[in-house]
């Protein structure tokens, strides 16, 4: 079988059309050189996604000067949206997978795509920390399953993480991080033997410890972010971006996928990111956070 070369790759095939994959799709499109398929289990999903792409387009580029109308209409043009997962990968050379972050639920999305995807193309997971090799491990290709992990937002953020499991081979790994160049972005490469690669690994570490001063009421949410953003120089704090975007959540979903593994509920979550999520304090956009449950519930206890 000849082997993919990322000059060769006509069509992109993103399943997942939420925040990451409507992002990425977009991305790709705006390259200019592929056909785009987004596929998702339902139209309402599929038509929010492509719906996001139009709003980004619009607010962040025609309305300044950047793209014209017609520049964008010939970008959302290149973007097929479908809930036929093996319509939008059948042709494809490369496949981005952005789902939820859920071995379960990934495994079961690269069993269909190891059987619907051409024999050459890769397969790959922007997964921000779940194990590539055992993503692959449901496949009959794991030589061609590897990570391609972007950060949010897609547009701006420069970094690619190209993950590399146990039997990814190596034009597999160039493959993903030429796409990743042509792309614009800058890639790396890290083997999957580390846990949240290697920005989520430090990023998580800061945060944890920023967890366990809350924990042990050195300071409140608020002043530990400011002293991590004047100090470093970060754009927002590590306590107040997880509230944003509902790491808490995501984290203990994580955690009970450990506790299905293992049989018990010994796993390395901090009690308080358990409690908060318990007590319906997981963050995200409109729901309260760790600073609210500082305000209404830590402070008092």
């Amino acid at each position: 079988m000849e082997l993919l070369k990322a000059e060769n790759i006509k069509k992109v095939a993103v399943v997942g059309a939420g925040l990451m994959g409507s992002q990425i799709a977009e991305v790709l499109s705006r390259i200019g050189k592929y056909r785009v398929s987004v596929t998702d289990v339902s139209d309402e999903f599929i038509n929010k996604g492509l719906a996001s792409i139009q709003q980004r387009l619009d607010q962040f580029f025609v309305a300044k000067g950047k793209m014209t109308p017609e520049e964008k209409k010939e970008i959302t043009g290149r973007i097929e949206g479908t809930t036929d997962l093996t319509k939008a990968v059948s042709d494809a050379d490369f496949v981005i997978e952005a789902v939820t972050e859920s071995m379960a639920i990934k495994k079961d999305v690269f069993r269909k795509l190891d059987a619907d995807a051409p024999p050459q193309a890769i397969l790959a997971s922007n997964t921000s920390w779940l194990n590539i090799t055992e993503m692959a491990s449901v496949t009959k290709r794991p030589d061609k399953v590897a990570g391609m992990h972007f950060f949010n937002p897609v547009a701006v953020m420069k970094l690619v993480e190209v993950v590399k499991g146990a039997n990814t081979s190596d034009n597999t790994v160039e493959v993903t991080y030429a796409l990743a160049r042509i792309l614009e972005k800058e890639p790396v490469v890290c083997r999957d033997v580390s846990f949240g690669f290697l920005a989520n690994r430090a990023y998580v570490a800061m945060t944890s410890e920023a967890v366990q001063m809350v924990w042990e009421r050195v300071a409140s949410p608020e002043d530990i972010d400011k002293a991590l953003k004047l100090g470093y120089n970060l754009p927002v704090g590590p306590l107040e971006l997880s509230d944003r975007i509902g790491a808490w959540a995501i984290r203990a979903a994580s955690e009970e996928d450990r506790i299905k593994e293992l049989g018990s509920e010994k796993g390395q979550l901090h009690p308080l990111i358990r409690l908060m999520v318990r007590a319906g304090y997981t963050g995200g956009p409109g729901k309260k956070g760790i600073y609210d449950f500082w305000k209404e519930v830590l402070s008092k206890w």
